[in-house]
């Protein structure tokens, strides 16, 4: 056996997921604690400060600032509306959970053992505490660059286009389940005439989704409707 294979069989198995995750992730922690406790679901923590979820939170905002930094500098002739609605679906839920799928981060996830099968949602979230520990331990830049690397296929298909058409795409989705129809119900309106906003949401049958503020009812619907989607993704 090679110094390498036993050092290997050496290790526990919380040593051996940790060092598998960071191959996975390309990125090698001077603090495995800070990898430890990102992999860490609450249903196997001591106590709630002992889980990821303080990490989600920061990880949240890293992914949401490296996200919004490559967009502003990839698409200058991009407005804010479409910066927003590009933003908003590439840090969701359901894209986050895109990533913990490509990586195989499920097998990782350090939970309790009445916790039979990872949900979406659980996923989704174990990106974001990862990229509070990596943020955590190597800075911005290390946080930076595994977000671009992780997330390297949903950046290279962002267009510079318009907005993708999620109206459309939610209609296909409920269709394939039902023939309920989504309905569009502004919600609130501000500001004055000239200037006006919309805030919309998406009811389905007996559901309705979050809202979203839009300057027009087109905008807001759009938005809306991808809230939706994201919503449905996710479960």
């Amino acid at each position: 056996m090679s110094n390498n294979n036993a050092a290997e069989a050496d290790l526990s198995a919380r040593d051996r997921v940790l060092l598998t995750c960071e191959h996975r992730i390309g990125y090698c922690f001077r603090d495995k604690s800070l990898l430890q406790r990102g992999l860490t679901h609450s249903s196997c923590a001591v106590t709630r400060l002992d889980c990821n979820e303080r990490m989600e939170f920061l990880g949240d905002a890293v992914l949401g600032m490296v996200i919004c930094e490559y967009l502003y500098q990839n698409f200058p002739d991009q407005r804010e509306g479409q910066l927003t609605q590009q933003k908003s679906h590439l840090v969701s839920r359901a894209v986050c959970a895109q990533v913990a799928s490509r990586l195989e981060l499920e097998q990782l996830i350090f939970v309790g053992k009445g916790l039979q099968a990872i949900p979406e949602s659980l996923k989704a979230a174990v990106v974001e505490s990862l990229i509070a520990a990596i943020y955590l331990d190597g800075g911005y830049e290390a946080a930076g660059s595994f977000i671009r690397r992780a997330f390297g296929r949903e950046l290279e298909n962002c267009s510079d286009g318009d907005a993708e058409n999620y109206k459309s795409l939610l209609q296909e989705e409920i269709q394939r389940d039902g023939s309920l129809i989504p309905q569009y119900v502004i919600v609130e309106e501000r500001g004055p005439d000239h200037a006006r906003e919309f805030h919309m949401a998406v009811q389905i049958g007996e559901q309705r989704f979050e809202g979203a503020w839009g300057r027009s009812k087109k905008e807001a619907e759009q938005k809306a409707a991808m809230h939706a989607l994201d919503v449905l993704h996710a479960g």
